[in-house]
């Protein structure tokens, strides 16, 4: 007999799941668009108060174990859009990982700058202050801004003043954030379901359920939707009267796909 999990299940209990599983990284993905254009705001109103040269933020994501700058604003900000660096490296890996704000007013002499991954921004910054977005779990980001236009060095008060800006992107991403982990969701209410206290063959059998219920979600073949969901996530923000286009597209296309997979069940009998 395989010990594959899925066939513990009914067909219709794991496509059940299957289905939690993507309506759960759907929302995932709309949401993380909708608190990305918070967090633009915010690095934006930084740049402005600062008048600095840059200001970005990175998040930690805990599946590349990776500080990923997603966010920027101002003239030599774009350029760190998507760089990605490990969190035992460069000042931005040093504040998530000890917590603490820095200041520096000259980073190239500092040994955990790591001018290589500045390097790739395409803007080496002499001056630097970064501080740690922290939510009621840890430290789950870092807040960079670069050279203020009219200052060679960033003071403790502008240490204070960042730290206020991490505090609402913080807040940001915690309201706004929807269960991260379908796996993780996925188990908690498998053990509420099942409601035995948690017995070590339960857990080792409820891990296996729920991941091969969420094992096709990053599959090349799931890549198209998720384009797709971001897409609309992006669209949330743009006037009703384009939304109702969207909607109008997206059901074509939704009943379209169903007529497909109806084509392709029959001929699958034949």
């Amino acid at each position: 007999m395989s010990d594959d999990p899925s066939r513990r299940l009914s067909s219709n209990a794991l496509a059940l799941l299957d289905e939690i599983a993507v309506r759960i990284e759907a929302g995932r993905r709309l949401e993380l668009g909708s608190s990305e254009a918070v967090l633009r705001s915010i690095v934006d109103a930084t740049v402005s108060l600062f008048q600095a040269e840059a200001a970005s933020i990175a998040l930690y994501d805990v599946t590349t174990d990776r500080l990923i700058f997603g966010v920027a604003a101002g003239e030599q900000g774009q350029g760190a859009i998507g760089l990605s660096v490990p969190p035992s490296e460069g000042l931005v890996g040093y504040v998530y990982t000890t917590g603490q704000a820095i200041a520096l007013s000259d980073v190239a002499n500092d040994s955990r700058f790591g001018r290589q991954y500045a390097e790739k921004t395409a803007y080496v910054p002499r001056s630097i202050v970064a501080v740690p977005l922290v939510d009621e779990h840890g430290t789950i980001g870092v807040l960079e801004v670069l050279d203020k236009r009219d200052s060679a060095s960033f003071s403790l008060r502008d240490i204070e003043l960042a730290s206020i800006f991490a505090r609402q992107a913080a807040v940001a991403i915690s309201s706004s954030r929807v269960e991260r982990d379908a796996t993780s969701l996925l188990r908690a209410a498998l053990r509420a379901l099942i409601g035995d206290g948690g017995s070590p063959s339960h857990d080792e059998s409820i891990d296996e359920i729920a991941g091969a219920a969420t094992a096709s979600l990053q599959g090349d073949d799931e890549s198209g939707l998720w384009a797709l969901v971001e897409q609309v996530a992006r669209a949330r923000r743009a006037d009703p009267s384009s939304v109702g286009l969207v909607a109008d597209l997206l059901a074509v296309l939704a009943s379209h796909a169903e007529a497909t997979g109806r084509t392709r069940g029959g001929a699958g009998r034949r």
